[in-house]
C-alpha cells in the first residue's frame, strides 16, 4: 500500500460545504477533522476537533438548515469534539467521491493549514495515480509527500507537544540525526530563534516519548 499527502483548497468543496461555516465561525477554530464519511441516507457525518467557545458553536449549529444532528462535547482542557450530520451535496464532497471511486482510504486526522486541507490518501499506486487525475478543476492541490504506508507510524509523534514536534522535525530537516551528524543544537536553535539549551530540553523530551512509543 502507498500513501499520498495532498494540500487541497477550498476545503468546503473538498469535504463538505458545512466546513465553510465551521471555518468562518468566530466562536471556535478548527484543529483537525477526525472523521468524515458519506452515508447511504444522503447525509455526511463529520467529527471535528475545535477550540474556543463550544456552547456558542453548538447554539449556532442549531440554526443551520442543512444540519440534521449535532453534538459538541467538552474535552476537559483540550477543546471540543464537534459531531455534525448534514445533508450531502453533489458539489462539496470531492475528496470523498474520489476516495470511493478509487477504493482509497482517507487517513485521519485531516489537518487544516493556512492554505486549506492537508489529507493523506492510502491505496494502490495505480489507484492513487488515477485519483490525482480525477481531482476536479474546482479544487487547487499540490502533492506534499508520497511513499509506503505504515499504519500507525504517525501515532509515534502524537504525544509530542506542538513545540516539541517543531524542534524534532527541524532537527531532522537540519541533519541532526544523520550519520555523520550534520547539525548541532546551536544550528537548530538559530533556525528556530531560541537558545541551544531550549533545543536540548525539547529534543530530550521528544526522543523519550518517541522511543517509549516504539517499545510499548
Amino acid at each position: 500500500m502507498k500513501y499520498l499527502k495532498l494540500d487541497i483548497s477550498p476545503t468546503e468543496r473538498a469535504i463538505h460545504p458545512i466546513d465553510e461555516f465551521v471555518a468562518g465561525h468566530d466562536a471556535v477554530s478548527r484543529e483537525s477533522l477526525l472523521h468524515v464519511d458519506s452515508r447511504a441516507d444522503g447525509t455526511t457525518v463529520l467529527l471535528y476537533r475545535v477550540v474556543g467557545d463550544g456552547d456558542a458553536f453548538g447554539d449556532a449549529l442549531d440554526d443551520q438548515p442543512s444540519v440534521h444532528d449535532h453534538e459538541v462535547v467538552d474535552i476537559v482542557g483540550e477543546g471540543y469534539h464537534a459531531f455534525i450530520q448534514a445533508d450531502s451535496t453533489t458539489h462539496g464532497n470531492a475528496l470523498l467521491d474520489i476516495a470511493h471511486e478509487y477504493a482509497l482510504i482517507i487517513d485521519t486526522p485531516l489537518e487544516f493549514t493556512d492554505e486549506g486541507l492537508r489529507a493523506t490518501l492510502v491505496g494502490t499506486h495505480e489507484n492513487l495515480r488515477g485519483a490525482l487525475g480525477a481531482i476536479p478543476d474546482a479544487l487547487e492541490f499540490s502533492v506534499g509527500d508520497a511513499g509506503t504506508y505504515v499504519p500507525g507510524s504517525e501515532d509515534l509523534l502524537s504525544p509530542l507537544t506542538d513545540r516539541q514536534l517543531e524542534v524534532f522535525e527541524t532537527a531532522i530537516e537540519e541533519g541532526y540525526y544523520d550519520v555523520p551528524r550534520k547539525a548541532t543544537h546551536k544550528d537548530i536553535a538559530d533556525n528556530l530563534g531560541c537558545a541551544p539549551s531550549t533545543v536540548d530540553e525539547h529534543l530530550r523530551k521528544a526522543e523519550s516519548r518517541v522511543v517509549a512509543g516504539l517499545v510499548q
